[in-house]
């Protein structure tokens, strides 16, 4: 892919959304780490619903190893898989109050090793918590990145933030991942994407496909 193409997409995310951000609440690092966790197949405004009263309640991250299981699956069910993630917040918090005094670590490696935190969530508390260059890959971000050629559709997730992380300089990570995430919330869609308003739709797979199928 050409560096002409790169800049081209990057500079249209630049015009489009110049002040994309992180759109989940939170005043600490701990509570960045919880409410990615709690956003997984969950939307960021569900996750902030539930967070406004959440850290009220749990003022610091012993609050959340020293509740009962059952009080946090009560205070989180209304999201999805929340008995999964009441049981991986526990413990993860009882994890950072004994080997971390409280403290999350910012270590790729020490994160990941944490319950229910993944790759995706790791790059999340890296890039925002501790503003470290990494770009983490969710629904939104690997859907752009397949529909503008960035990623072959076959690819993994873990292929699409290599393939990514390769083309894109890496100043540009912690941006672009906001970026790509609003393109994908607020414009290019899964479902009807707005591609009659795109100033890419000549570089994206989903407009030829639409053309192909109308033909």
């Amino acid at each position: 892919m050409s560096t002409d193409r790169i800049e081209r997409i990057l500079n249209t995310f630049d015009i489009m959304f110049p002040d994309a951000r992180c759109e989940l609440n939170y005043t600490t690092k701990y509570e960045l780490l919880i409410a990615t966790m709690l956003s997984a197949q969950t939307t960021d405004a569900s996750v902030n619903r539930l967070t406004s009263k959440l850290f009220k309640k749990y003022t610091s991250i012993d609050d959340f190893a020293n509740v009962p299981l059952s009080e946090l699956m009560q205070d989180i069910h209304t999201i999805g898989l929340y008995k999964h993630k009441a049981k991986n917040i526990k413990s993860m918090a009882q994890i950072l109050v004994t080997q971390y005094h409280g403290e999350v670590p910012c270590n790729r490696e020490a994160l990941e090793a944490l319950p229910g935190v993944g790759r995706k969530t790791t790059n999340v508390v890296l890039s925002e918590g501790f503003k470290v260059p990494a770009l983490a890959v969710d629904t939104h971000v690997e859907r752009i990145a397949k529909r503008l050629k960035l990623a072959y559709q076959k690819d993994s997730v873990s292929k699409v933030e290599e393939k990514l992380c390769r083309k894109i300089p890496k100043e540009r990570w912690i941006k672009t991942h906001h970026q790509m995430i609003f393109f994908g919330r607020y414009h290019c869609k899964a479902i009807n994407p707005n591609c009659k308003d795109c100033l890419l739709t000549d570089l994206c797979r989903e407009e030829k496909r639409k053309k192909y199928l109308t033909n």
